[in-house]
């Protein structure tokens, strides 16, 4: 029995002078088992002399590179190749772009755009010659108008050759005037009056004046000059043409019951333009003043 104690010991003993330090130092603080083994075995790397890696600031896992590597770097500097930003809708200031956008952009500026008038908008060079342009369509067609006239109430004649110069013939008045009496008994075909068209023609009327023969009354004044509202800038409208002027003068001078002057020194005497010229601008002025007033019929 002894002997067997001391075997029993013995056995003890032995086992315990055997047994790893390091095991009855983890055993002691609770690990055991294969998973403390495995443990001890991260434990022992960490306290083998190895830095811990440094932690990611960018809170990226460990496949994430870190700053400063790889592609990271390339990204955060600009390439050298890297084309500038096109201009798009609402970026950059205005008036950016590239010539192309530019040269776009002012073709898409609208001009200013024409002034009132008929030729409103442009220089002077260029007026005058559309005002040019106007007048001679406008005549060339009162020509024409005046050409198809079935009853030959008047006819024309250009002076010179000159579009803007006319003298026109009348033919016709009322034929139970005295005035066409008057032109029977002297053999008198026609009463010729000139018209001279003024640049803004049709916008401004024309000035007209008797040449022949000498007339007495029947609104004509002194240098063959003519009293008629609608020959002044306030009475004219340029819807008026050139047939219906002449048949209002014709009813004029019969309302006004013009004659022929038959008065040895004064019927050979002719009118003349400036004398005219300045009777109309002062009869303008008269009637600017007083008003465009009807005399009676005795008055002439």
């Amino acid at each position: 029995m002894a002997t067997l104690l001391r075997k029993i010991g013995f056995i003890r003993l032995h086992n315990r002078d055997t047994e790893d330090p390091k095991h009855h130092h983890n055993h002691r603080a609770g690990g055991g088992g294969p998973q403390s083994a495995s443990l001890r075995g991260k434990g022992g790397a960490k306290s083998g002399g190895h830095k811990p890696a440094p932690p990611n600031p960018g809170g990226a896992g460990a496949a994430s590179p870190g700053p400063g590597k790889g592609k990271g770097k390339r990204a955060a500097e600009p390439a050298p190749r890297d084309k500038p930003p096109q201009p798009g809708a609402g970026a950059g200031p205005a008036g950016a772009g590239g010539p192309r956008e530019r040269a776009a952009g002012a073709r898409a500026v609208p001009g200013p755009g024409p002034g009132p008038g008929p030729a409103g908008g442009l220089g002077p060079a260029a007026r005058q010659q559309h005002c040019t342009q106007v007048r001679s369509r406008r005549l060339m067609k009162e020509l024409q108008d005046i050409a198809r006239l079935s009853d030959r109430f008047i006819s024309v004649e250009l002076v010179d050759e000159s579009l803007f110069d006319w003298n026109v013939k009348l033919h016709q008045v009322d034929k139970d005037s005295v005035l066409w009496q008057d032109m029977k008994e002297t053999n008198t075909e026609f009463i010729l009056l000139n018209l001279t068209f003024p640049d803004n023609f049709p916008f401004s009327p024309p000035f007209m004046r008797v040449l022949s023969p000498r007339l007495e009354n029947g609104y004509v004044l002194d240098g063959g000059a003519i009293c008629m509202e609608l020959l002044t800038p306030r009475g004219w409208s340029s819807a008026y043409t050139v047939e219906a002027v002449m048949r209002q003068f014709a009813a004029s001078l019969v309302k006004g019951q013009g004659r022929i002057c038959r008065k040895a020194g004064k019927s050979k005497k002719s009118f003349s333009r400036k004398e005219a010229e300045a009777t109309f601008k002062s009869l303008v002025k008269t009637h600017e003043k007083y008003g465009w007033v009807t005399p009676p019929v005795s008055d002439g």
